[in-house]
């Protein structure tokens, strides 16, 4: 396995409103940028060539209260047509959907469930906030059948304030991954991980307490550059 380094960006990216394309080629993100000058405008939703943040196509939203997009099947298009850039090749490899306003929405888009005692939404609850820090999320792994969990209010929407909510909390089974701040199974049934003091782990049991695969990202510092000529390419 390698890291390859991608963008930097000078603005703020909202993770859980953010989405990888089916075959990991694109990168769909809402992203704050107070000093873009551009159609857009400082907020929006955009696609880019990944590992890089140049918009190929923008559509300017009314602020960071968007629920982003997400890729969805050939056909789908809930997007119209962008404030900048042209959609039409990826219109034929993608579809692209609005995506739900609630806790932990990239994990239900990827095989994570509710787990049994985790309260129900309110109907009045428009953006799934009041229950944030009681809701528990479960994946089971492919390779042994062990659950993977997360709770916590900053992992379910991954933004505001830290005083806003409750810490991410990871466990697989009923151990805690300490010092975890993102975790997720492989499709082979790894673990990847990503810790609060900067690494991105690989862990294959079968305790997964060791990395088999580790980069650390701590010491990195912006590097503006000019992306290259296939970033600005469909």
């Amino acid at each position: 396995m390698t890291y390859e380094a991608g963008a930097w960006l000078h603005g703020t990216v909202y993770p859980q409103r953010c989405d990888v394309s089916p075959d990991g080629r694109y990168l769909s993100y809402l992203a704050l940028v107070g000093h873009a000058g551009w159609s857009a405008g400082t907020t929006y939703v955009a696609v880019s060539r990944l590992p890089w943040l140049t918009a190929l196509a923008a559509w300017g939203t009314d602020g960071t209260w968007s629920r982003g997009a997400h890729f969805a099947p050939i056909g789908t298009w809930e997007l119209g047509g962008p404030d900048e850039g042209d959609v039409e090749p990826l219109r034929r490899r993608h579809g692209m959907a609005v995506s739900t306003a609630e806790t932990f929405a990239v994990e239900r888009r990827t095989g994570w469930s509710e787990a049994p005692g985790t309260p129900p939404r309110s109907p009045h609850d428009v953006w799934d906030e009041k229950r944030a820090d009681q809701v528990v999320m479960s994946r089971r792994g492919v390779r042994d059948g062990r659950d993977l969990t997360v709770s916590g209010g900053a992992a379910a929407f991954r933004g505001g304030p830290p005083h806003w909510w409750g810490p991410a909390r990871y466990a697989l089974d009923d151990r805690a991954l300490v010092d975890v701040q993102w975790a997720d199974w492989a499709p082979d049934g790894r673990l990847l991980l990503a810790t609060v003091d900067g690494r991105l782990q690989v862990r294959s049991g079968p305790g997964y307490g060791d990395a088999d695969w580790e980069v650390d990202l701590a010491e990195l510092a912006p590097d503006p550059r000019r992306a290259p000529p296939e970033a600005t390419r469909w």
